[in-house]
């Protein structure tokens, strides 16, 4: 190729008759030649420069997808900040229990809480620590109301030697890392989206919380070895827009009235499953409307409260035809009193590494009260324990997922827990409200009215 080459060039460059320059030919054919290599040269750089293009497009590409998994995953699980050895120590520490030798109640359980700076998962915490149970909560402080409560409740289980993990308990590896430091005995789950009416806002949080931190949960629980025994909280949600009261664990629950309730009914279907193939001990506990200090904003009687201090009206549902929305309102101490017996009683776990070595315990228990109370009941009680009346707004109930009423039937837990709720409405808001006022420092009140509580 060459040689044909390089007499092309001579056949050009030189006249074929000696002696004549053909001055016209060669400027012509040195034109050519210019305007090949030009055209040869500009289709080889237009080729480098949609490689880079694409190069540069693909990086770009990349880079953004990269970005938007890390954006996900620190959304979801920020930079770990658990592990390492005083970690592990400060876990271990928490997790020991301190009941005396010879104890009445035995050597004392090792119990992992989860949602433990929230309002059940705090006093439930308290109760096991303070009888001498080792405990380790989790809890990933989500906004869903003021994280500054969580924090204000994870003190105080800090100031009683309680640790609690910063964490989500959909991370695998952090629960994984848990059961490795420590072989619980026992989980109580209390971790959970709450509240009806902000389903409709942002439904993936239920979903995420109540069904797959479950699923994750469990996972983790039946691959431990031992396996721990677990009680963990559904909701009296699940009996939806059953009418038959009161409310009795042996009623149909498949007819929710909101995606709360939805994902509750899912979480007995999935820790059943999770019993049946694996041998995990599981009690799900349906809690009837709780209330108490260290309360969750987002509840009646906590904003009415709020409100009424400060002035402002307090809107009250109305059901169908004039009919006054009731509730089984049920304190916190009687609740605390039902999950604890509930540890004690939960029987072991059959299976270990994920395997089943026979049958184990699956139970349901309702924990209420069994005296319902209308919603302008309980604004009146509050009026007498404030000392304030309220501006109400009346108003019929919207379509949002909340029912009419609860009403508990607790005589199976009576039976197998010892459950017996013993605090009246009346009683019980009197000490949430002295509670509230000296939690948010409010001052208006003289003396005797806070003498009156």
């Amino acid at each position: 190729m060459r040689v044909v080459v390089e007499e092309e060039e001579a056949e050009v460059m030189y006249p074929s008759t000696p002696g004549k320059v053909k001055v016209e030919q060669r400027s012509s054919a040195a034109m050519s030649r210019q305007v090949h290599r030009c055209f040869a040269s500009t289709g080889t750089m237009f080729l480098w420069a949609l490689f880079l293009v694409a190069m540069t497009a693909t990086y770009l590409s990349f880079r953004s997808l990269a970005g938007d998994a890390a954006a996900s995953s620190s959304r979801y699980f920020p930079a770990a900040s658990w592990g390492g050895l005083h970690w592990e120590r400060q876990i271990r520490a928490s997790a020991s229990p301190r009941r005396p030798p010879g104890s009445a109640e035995g050597a004392g359980l090792s119990v992992l809480v989860t949602g433990a700076a929230g309002f059940v998962g705090a006093h439930c915490s308290l109760a096991l620590r303070k009888r001498g149970d080792g405990v380790v909560g989790i809890d990933n402080y989500n906004s869903y109301y003021d994280p500054s409560l969580k924090k204000a409740r994870r003190a105080l289980l800090g100031s009683h030697g309680v640790f609690v993990v910063d964490g989500d308990i959909n991370d695998g590896r952090l629960l994984a890392k848990l059961f490795d430091v420590v072989p619980f005995t026992h989980v109580l789950h209390l971790a959970a989206q709450a509240g009806v009416r902000y389903a409709m806002e942002n439904p993936s949080s239920y979903v995420r919380s109540n069904v797959a931190g479950l699923v994750s949960l469990l996972e983790s629980c039946k691959d431990a070895d031992p396996q721990p025994a677990v009680v963990w909280a559904s909701s009296s949600s699940v009996y939806g827009l059953n009418d038959a009261v009161p409310f009795s664990e042996a009623h149909r629950t498949d007819k929710p009235a909101s995606l709360y309730a939805a994902t509750k009914k899912a979480g007995e279907a999935i820790t059943h499953t999770y019993n049946h193939i694996y041998g995990l001990s599981i009690t799900g506990l349906r809690f009837f409307t709780v209330y108490g200090p260290w309360g969750r904003p987002d509840m009646a009687y906590f904003f009415f409260t709020r409100n009424i201090l400060q002035g402002k009206p307090v809107t009250v549902y109305r059901g169908r035809d004039h009919v006054d929305i009731a509730r089984d309102f049920t304190y916190i101490d009687d609740i605390v009193r039902g999950c604890l017996a509930a540890l004690d009683t939960a029987g072991r776990s059959t299976g270990g590494g994920g395997r089943k070595r026979g049958a184990a315990p699956y139970r349901i228990f309702n924990l209420g009260n069994t005296s319902p109370v209308t919603v302008p009941a309980l604004v009146a009680m509050l009026e007498r324990c404030l000392m304030v009346k309220a501006r109400r707004h009346v108003v019929e109930m919207p379509g949002n997922g909340d029912v009419p009423f609860t009403h508990a039937n607790i005589s199976l837990a009576r039976e197998q827990l010892g459950y017996k709720p013993t605090t009246s409405l009346e009683m019980g808001l009197k000490k949430f409200v002295r509670w509230y006022l000296s939690y948010y420092g409010y001052n208006r009140g003289t003396h005797a009215f806070r003498n009156h509580l």
